[in-house]
Formats: C-alpha cells, structure tokens, sequence
C-alpha cells in the first residue's frame, strides 16, 4: 500500500467500487449534506465519469434524464460538494473550473493539442510545511501541461 492509500485508506478503498444509489445517499449523509435526488444523480456521474467535468459536461450529460436539473444547480451542488471535502475544484489555466472526486494528492494532466485532462500516476503525496515564509499553506495542486501518448503517437504516424 503506497503514501497516498495509507493517508485515507476507506476512500481510496471506496474510489476502487462500483457503488449504488444508497451507498451515494449515505456518502452524502456521512457529510451532513441532504441527500437530494440531485445531489444524488450529480455525485454518481461524477463518481463514474472520473473525466474531471466542467460544470457545463455534467449539465449536458444529465440534463436528458433530469428535465428539471439547472445550471444554477449544478453549479451550487458543486460548490457544495467542495465545500464539504467531497470533490476537489481544478482551476486550469484558462480559468476552466473542472471537478474530481479523488480527494486524495495526485497530479493532473492537460494535453495541449487534444485537450483531455487526466490523472497522472506521479506521487506527490510530499510531507509540505504547513507554513512557507510566513504564508499558510491549505492546499496545493500539481497541474501539468504538454502532449498527451495517443497525440504524440498519432503524430508519429502522420511522419
């Protein structure tokens, strides 16, 4: 077992099942959030689309099967979710908020020629000074940029 399943080892033993309806609804509950029907809908597609979402895809992707979902929802959910330890945000460098369900430490990926954004398997679990220079340290991210294998391998076969 590595640094980062010894930090919280019931998440990331939950991050690796496939979970139901009740289990999201106890998820929340666990937090002290009410378990809405939208709520609930939101953390399982976040829960089983680890694409790291904008709040638009998850809109898009529910909206069909939840005619009374809103943006405003979606949003506020979010926000929610994050507030309470539940979803980490990523900011991208285009001020692009995306949504991640693994909590835990880990690196980010963004090819700048498709535009997948991904986990990296890089091991960032670093034991960081709670304080630098005077400046208190909440939370930190590593975010990374460059071409993606399926880009760079496409475009070996283009040559």
């Amino acid at each position: 077992m590595n640094a980062l399943q010894n930090a919280s080892p019931g998440w990331y033993n939950a991050l690796m099942r496939e979970d139901t309806l009740q289990d999201f609804k106890e998820r929340l509950r666990s937090r002290g959030i009410n378990p809405s029907y939208h709520r609930i809908k939101i953390l399982e597609y976040l829960w089983n689309n680890r694409i790291h979402p904008t709040p638009e895809t998850i809109f898009q992707a529910l909206k069909t099967s939840l005619p009374t979902l809103s943006r405003t929802t979606v949003y506020n959910t979010l926000k929610l979710f994050v507030e309470y330890g539940m979803l980490v945000e990523i900011t991208t460098e285009d001020r692009e908020g995306r949504y991640d369900v693994d909590t835990r430490p880990h690196a980010h990926f963004r090819c700048i020629s498709c535009g997948k954004f991904f986990d990296l398997g890089l091991d960032i679990s670093l034991d960081f000074p709670r304080e630098i220079e005077g400046n208190l340290i909440k939370e930190g991210f590593v975010y990374l940029r460059g071409v993606c294998i399926d880009c760079r391998k496409s475009d070996s076969a283009r040559r």
